[in-house]
C-alpha cells in the first residue's frame, strides 16, 4: 500500500492488468461457448463468423440449430438457393418454424429430382402448419387412401345401377401431393368425399349390374375423369376397385312397396265410392218411403172424393159397381201373377 501511495502509477498498471485479465476471460469464455460452432462451419464452409453466433444469442436464436441447418444445407448442394442464408435460416426460426425439417424437406426434393421445391416455398408450406418433409415424402413415394376410411361408419360405398341392382364396392385411391396447392388445398378428406360421389354417380349411369362387374376399371376411368383432385393438395395418379360385391335388388323392393302403396290407395277410393253407394241407396230408400207414405195420403182422399162424387151425382151405382169389379179383377190378376212367378218347389 505504501508503494501504490508512492507511485501512482502502480494502480495504473494493475488496473489494466486486472482489467485486462476479465477481458481476456470473457473472450475466453465466448470462444470457449462458440469456438466449436464457428471452427465447424469454417470447417464445412456454412460461413458463419463468430460475431453471427454472437448476436443470435442475443436475437434469442440457438445457434447448434442454425449452424447444423446451414451445414446440413451445403454439403446437400443447396448453396446454390440464394435465398438459403443465415438470416433466412434465423428469420424462420423465430417465426416458429422447423428450421431443420425444413431443410431436410430441401435435401430430400433435391436428391429425388423430381420435386422442384425452393426454399422460399418450404418456408410457407412449413408456416402455414403442413409437414413439408411428409409433403415432399408423400410427392416422390404417392400414397394410398383407402374409399372409404378404415374403421369408418361404413364398410363400402353403396350404390345403385339403372336395372335396381345394388351394388357394395370398395376402392384404394393412389395421390401425389401437390406442393404448389398444398397451401389452402383441400385435405384427403375432400379427395374421399369426391371419390365416393364419383363411384356412386358412374354405378349409377350403368344400364345394368352386370355392366360394371364386367368391367370395374369403367368405375375409374369415369371418376379420373371428372378431375376430382382440383382445389385440393393432393394429385390423383389412380384408382383402383379393391372389392365389388352384389347387394339386394332395391329396384324389386322398391316397386313391391310402390305396388302396395297403389294397393292401398285403390283400396280407399273404393271404400269411398262404396260409402257413396250405400248413402245413395239409404237416400233412395228414404225418397221411396216419402212416396209411398204421399201415395196412401193420396188413397186416404179417394173415398172422400167418391162420397163427394155421390153427392153431387157425378157418380152412380152402376158406376160405382163397375169401378169395384175392375178393382177385383185387378187383384186376381195380381194374384195369379204372384203365383206364377214363384220358384218351383224342389224335388226330392
Amino acid at each position: 500500500m505504501m508503494l501504490i501511495a508512492q507511485n501512482p502509477m502502480t494502480f495504473i498498471y494493475l488496473a489494466v492488468a486486472v482489467f485486462g485479465l476479465i477481458f481476456f476471460l470473457i473472450i475466453l469464455a465466448v470462444f470457449a461457448n462458440y469456438f466449436r460452432w464457428w471452427i465447424q462451419s469454417v470447417l464445412t464452409g456454412a460461413d458463419i463468423g463468430i460475431w453471427d453466433l454472437i448476436g443470435m444469442t442475443f436475437r434469442k436464436v440457438r445457434p447448434d440449430i442454425i449452424v447444423r441447418a446451414k451445414i446440413m444445407a451445403v454439403q446437400a448442394g443447396l448453396a446454390e438457393d440464394k435465398e438459403l442464408t443465415t438470416k433466412a435460416l434465423e428469420a424462420h426460426y423465430l417465426a416458429g418454424g422447423n428450421v431443420p425439417q425444413v431443410i431436410r424437406a430441401l435435401i430430400a426434393s433435391s436428391k429425388a429430382k423430381i420435386v422442384r421445391l425452393t426454399f422460399r416455398e418450404a418456408c410457407k408450406i412449413d408456416l402455414a402448419g403442413r409437414n413439408v418433409l411428409e409433403a415432399v415424402q408423400t410427392s416422390v413415394y404417392p400414397k394410398v387412401i383407402d374409399c372409404p376410411p378404415r374403421g369408418g361408419p361404413k364398410q363400402s360405398l353403396e350404390a345403385i345401377a339403372k336395372n335396381g341392382i345394388q351394388l357394395k364396392v370398395k376402392a384404394r385411391v393412389t395421390v401425389r401431393a401437390n406442393l404448389h396447392q398444398l397451401i389452402g388445398g383441400a385435405t384427403e378428406e375432400t379427395i374421399i368425399a369426391r371419390v365416393g360421389e364419383g363411384i356412386v354417380s358412374a354405378i349409377g349411369s350403368a344400364e345394368t349390374h352386370k355392366a360394371v362387374l364386367e368391367s370395374p376399371d369403367v368405375i375409374s376411368k369415369a371418376v379420373l375423369a371428372r378431375r376430382l383432385d382440383s382445389q385440393t393438395a393432393f394429385e390423383i395418379v389412380s384408382i383402383d376397385i379393391a372389392d365389388i360385391d352384389v347387394g339386394e335388388n332395391v329396384g324389386a323392393r322398391l316397386q313391391a312397396d310402390q305396388a302396395e302403396a297403389d294397393t292401398r290407395v285403390a283400396r280407399a277410393r273404393a271404400e269411398g265410392r262404396r260409402a257413396k253407394a250405400v248413402a245413395a241407396e239409404q237416400e233412395m230408400i228414404a225418397s221411396i218411403e216419402q212416396s209411398r207414405a204421399q201415395l196412401v195420403l193420396a188413397e186416404a182422399d179417394v173415398p172422400h172424393a167418391m162420397a163427394e162424387a155421390f153427392r153431387s151425382g157425378n157418380l152412380g151405382i152402376i158406376d160405382y159397381n163397375k169401378l169395384r169389379n175392375i178393382q177385383a179383377d185387378t187383384e186376381m190378376r195380381r194374384s195369379i201373377a204372384a203365383a206364377g212367378s214363384a220358384p218351383a218347389p224342389r224335388t226330392q
